[in-house]
């Protein structure tokens, strides 16, 4: 069951994807959009939980790993 949820700034985003390879329930993707600064972001991906996956854990790796400090996360 789901435990946390993320929030990527889009336009703070450089589209180093750190976040998408140490996310261990892998619920960060690449976007199919780039944002202003013609960079691929990183996207939450909510269906996980839906799709009877663990989910968002509320780990903050995703957080940390982040050179650009573009994540939130969210427990509860």
């Amino acid at each position: 069951m789901s435990k946390g949820k993320i929030e990527i700034e889009r336009e703070k985003c450089k589209g180093c994807h750190l976040c998408v390879a140490f996310c261990p329930n892998q619920c960060i993707q690449v976007s199919k959009e780039i944002n202003s600064k013609g960079y691929y972001p990183a996207e939450f991906k909510p269906e996980e939980a839906k799709e009877g996956k663990d989910g968002c854990s509320g780990c903050c790796i995703c957080a940390t790993m982040c050179p650009d400090l573009a994540i939130e996360v969210y427990r509860g």
